[in-house]
């Protein structure tokens, strides 16, 4: 073969393999032109719900995010799914499962979040709106993003309403199996925290202990939401309740906060014997309680002249290393020496000169 022929033939090769690598590194690119031009194809020559329609209809799902991205002034428009009405109830159903399932690759995972806003919004409204808008709303906490605000009224309006027609916690719940999901915590403690809201407390108390019928048992976050608003209408009795069960039956550490404010609502009661009863039950159970919640029942039996009690309680605090403010300490020795306590204040006097205060 002549030389060159030989080179000649070496170049072409070396030039068609430099060529192919050049074309095969423009196919994102290429790609992305034509996901562009897609998205700009339907926002100009349709509206947003004509756009999203279309884009289901082909099964493109993937591009209902950027369809709603693209147009900003969308949130003036009607909801862009309202079209699924003219679906039957099961192929609505069939329908925003894929659409579900197709967001969850997608990155970053918020990106469908304004989709799910308007998903859960439409089915919330439509007839007949769960389990679907559970299925919808668990999606979209998984996925990291927030509901927006106005769901909480939604969400509680159509669980009364599925409760209404005799159905219990537990049989709603599990309705979600039938449409390829389940359940979880997630799920149930935003409902919970909804039901909060619009002041519908026994209800949310009814969904916490129905849960695990449903195959999902409660956890701190589900308590966190029933005890803060029961202590917030300052029902105490129901919050010692409630806090005896969560840690007794289902093993769990209340938060520090938590504690803290169920005392700061027996103080706000003046129950301070009940305050000192839960915090023994705590450590009974293990449970370690912090500074502030010893220190804030302190403070509650000085404001009820209890100061036998906040004398035992200021020991215990010290057999934990914790040591009261110089201004309690203080009140609780002139307290005890004017009940007369004088052995129980020079015990506690000696004991803060042990700890060098």
């Amino acid at each position: 073969m002549p030389a060159g022929f030989a080179l000649y033939c070496s170049y072409s090769s070396e030039t068609m393999i430099t060529a192919t690598k050049f074309c095969t590194s423009l196919r994102p690119f290429h790609c992305l032109f034509l996901h562009s031009s897609y998205i700009h194809s339907f926002c100009s020559s349709q509206t947003l719900e004509e756009s999203i329609k279309a884009a289901v209809e082909a099964k493109f799902y993937r591009h209902v995010p950027d369809l709603l991205i693209a147009v900003r002034e969308s949130a003036q428009n009607p909801n862009p799914f309202s079209f699924l009405s003219t679906f039957s109830q099961t192929l609505r159903t069939q329908i925003v499962d894929e659409i579900l399932q197709s967001f969850i690759p997608l990155r970053p995972r918020s990106r469908p979040e304004v989709a799910y806003s308007y998903l859960l919004s439409y089915i919330l409204q439509s007839s007949n709106p769960l389990p679907l808008a559970l299925a919808i709303l668990q999606r979209t906490l998984r996925s990291g993003c927030v509901p927006i605000p106005q769901t909480h009224l939604l969400l509680s309006t159509a669980w009364l309403e599925s409760r209404h027609q005799c159905q219990s916690v537990s049989s709603i719940l599990l309705e979600m199996q039938s449409i390829g999901y389940r359940a979880d915590c997630g799920t149930c403690n935003y409902l919970i925290l909804s039901l909060c809201k619009v002041d519908q407390l026994k209800e949310a108390v009814k969904v916490l202990k129905g849960m695990g019928a449903a195959g999902c048992l409660p956890d701190l976050d589900s308590y966190d939401a029933v005890i803060g608003a029961m202590c917030e209408l300052r029902r105490t009795a129901n919050v010692v309740a409630m806090m005896k069960d969560m840690v007794a039956k289902f093993g769990l550490n209340p938060r520090q906060e938590m504690v803290l404010k169920v005392v700061a609502a027996m103080r706000a009661n003046r129950e301070i014997w009940g305050a000192v009863e839960m915090i023994e039950f705590l450590e009974t159970e293990g449970i370690h309680v912090g500074f502030e919640s010893y220190e804030s029942v302190v403070e509650g039996c000085l404001e009820c002249s209890e100061f036998v009690l906040a004398g035992k309680v200021v020991m215990g605090m010290t057999e934990r290393g914790f040591i009261p403010y110089i201004r309690v300490r203080q009140k609780v020795i002139e307290g005890l020496a004017t009940a007369g306590e004088l052995e129980l204040a020079h015990a506690v006097r000696k004991r803060f000169a042990e700890l060098k205060t």
